[in-house]
């Protein structure tokens, strides 16, 4: 069902909102910005239907409430609009129906992943969810359960135990998961266990040949940089760098991506590399996905900032930030990590005087790291991850004589480029047309001042704030430019009616792409768009720029359009 969908609510007992009023008003608090403002707008409407007795307007709410924790990143604050969905669906079953009990599912399962991410939530909590998942599952998925098990113990440093439900994990059929996404997080786990040749072996060929996944290859190749440096295999490592982080630099849902990059830069040989990517991605910690992925980057960036030091590299200036308290030319640095700091309630006094060092920056970056690190052990009872961040800043460069990182990241490995790629456009006339070729489409998104990546095949892939856009040649002659676009933003299945009257009405009123939904494995909606244009007679440079400038100017409003979505 989905979550805008109306029923009927059961007989109305005492003072509350219900009935059409509770309707109009849970209305107006989805078209709220996602912000804390809709978060309470929806609380009081769960708890006014509490009090109505209209449980299906408080599952309704309740529901809008875990759609918009899980979408901004919040899965901690899961458990307790989950706990009363779930008792209510157990004493009304009949008021829910296959899209409800999917969604629940999802949402059961979301928590339990967000332990191991926050320490706001209780140990115990997450156990009874998992138990009452696998409980209500009754063996349909054991690969989920198993993942989810084996997750937990590796988290709490149980490792026989996290093994020997990996094993089951691997064994299990294959679920509703994407399976190149499955992959990486098999290959982060043994990686943790130094199994890097087989993290390697799983891994690369997500790399060949990511399907369908919005995620890949970028997921997997920063999954693979450890296992790479770890193997020797340097040259690898760089490539795969260079490419990533291309995407991850600049997209919010790849924050947990950074500790790899930092890692590599650390460890691989590269820490003035490093050091610049840290003060470009501090900004973020001002809002990061969750306390594990902020320990990760700030202990990552801990032994960045020692190693770099070591090595005679200086700290960096960076972007001032406007405003009259700021001192003009003071570097980026430990502004932002203190602004971390603070959000967790771990306040710092900066050092007196000027800017902050490198070594002053490194040093807020381990107290945070470690006083995240302590938290979760005390949750957990144990001091595994204190034990493990510990680990982590003792580490040493893994060569002293790195090779130096690919020049151009669009030819960033061998088969890059087809043999037919053609000719530089720049050689040739702008406006003299000519067969299509991956060069003309890389050019075309240059000039734009954008940056791509060409998969072996020949596409050309590049992020555009919430779009994913590849473009192809198909065709006999590789005579049509095709372009495909992908919000980043999935809904789940549950609104594949909003999903259908979004597309629906998207192709009534533009031109351009033609939109349509997708369902992928897992029980979420990918909205995505295409543009075909045949070019059998040739086109020149400059017309290849005017079509890559609507694709990518349509593209971009079609994903802003989904992500504002209620």
């Amino acid at each position: 069902m989905p979550v805008g969908h109306r029923r009927g609510g059961t007989e109305r007992r005492g003072p509350g909102v219900s009935g059409d009023a509770g309707r109009a008003a849970l209305d107006a608090a989805r078209d709220l910005p996602d912000g804390e403002a809709r978060l309470v707008e929806l609380e009081r409407i769960a708890a006014h239907a509490d009090a109505a007795g209209d449980v299906r307007l408080g599952v309704d709410a309740r529901l809008a409430l875990i759609e918009t924790h899980r979408y901004r990143g919040e899965r901690w604050r899961l458990v307790e609009p989950l706990d009363r969905c779930v008792a209510a669906m157990d004493q009304h079953p009949a008021l829910f129906d296959a899209d409800d009990v999917a969604m629940l599912r999802s949402g059961q399962r979301a928590a339990v992943e967000a332990l191991p991410a926050s320490p706001r939530i209780g140990l115990d909590q997450a156990r009874v969810l998992l138990d009452d998942l696998d409980r209500r599952l009754g063996g349909t998925e054991p690969g989920t359960v198993a993942e989810l098990r084996c997750r937990l113990a590796d988290h709490l440093g149980d490792e026989p135990a996290a093994r020997e439900w990996f094993a089951r994990w691997r064994a299990a059929r294959p679920g509703r998961d994407c399976a190149a996404c499955v992959a990486v997080r098999q290959a982060e786990l043994l990686t943790g266990w130094g199994e890097w040749a087989e993290a390697v072996r799983m891994l690369e060929p997500v790399v060949a040949d990511p399907g369908d996944c919005t995620d890949q290859p970028e997921a997997a190749l920063a999954a693979l940089l450890l296992p790479y440096l770890r193997l020797g295999r340097h040259d690898d490592a760089g490539r795969a760098h260079v490419r990533a982080y291309r995407r991850h630099r600049r997209e919010w849902t790849a924050f947990g991506h950074l500790p790899a990059h930092l890692l590599f830069c650390a460890l691989g040989g590269h820490p003035a590399r490093g050091v610049e990517i840290l003060v470009e991605q501090l900004p973020r910690l001002a809002r990061p996905v969750d306390e594990r992925s902020a320990m990760e980057f700030t202990a990552a960036g801990a032994l960045l900032c020692r190693l770099a030091a070591e090595s005679g590299v200086g700290h960096p200036s960076g972007p001032v930030d406007a405003g009259p308290a700021r001192t003009p030319g003071r570097t980026l640095g430990l502004d932002h990590a203190t602004r971390l700091a603070e959000a967790f309630g771990l306040v710092r006094v900066p050092p007196p005087g000027g800017a902050p060092s490198l070594a002053a920056l490194g040093g807020e970056l381990l107290a945070t790291a470690t006083d995240l690190a302590g938290r979760f052990d005390a949750r957990n009872g144990t001091g595994h991850q204190s034990g493990r961040i510990a680990a982590r800043l003792a580490e040493r460069p893994l060569t002293t004589a790195p090779p130096p990182l690919p020049a151009d990241p669009v030819a960033d490995g061998p088969g890059a480029f087809d043999a037919d790629t053609g000719p530089d456009p720049d050689d040739g006339p702008p406006d003299e047309p000519a067969p299509l070729t991956v060069a003309l489409i890389v050019s075309a998104v240059e000039r734009r001042g954008d940056r791509c990546a060409v998969e072996p095949g020949g596409t050309v892939v590049g992020r555009w704030g919430e779009a994913v856009i590849r473009f192809e040649r198909v065709g006999t002659r590789a005579e049509i430019l095709h372009a495909r676009v992908v919000a980043t933003r999935r809904l789940p299945v549950g609104r594949r009616a909003e999903a259908y009257e979004f597309v629906n009405a998207w192709n009534r009123d533009r031109l351009l792409p033609k939109a349509y939904v997708h369902e992928v494995v897992g029980g979420e909606l990918v909205l995505a768009g295409d543009v075909t244009t045949d070019l059998a007679h040739g086109v020149a440079p400059v017309q290849v720029e005017v079509l890559v400038e609507a694709v990518v100017r349509t593209g971009t409003a079609y994903a802003d359009a989904v992500a504002a979505l209620p």
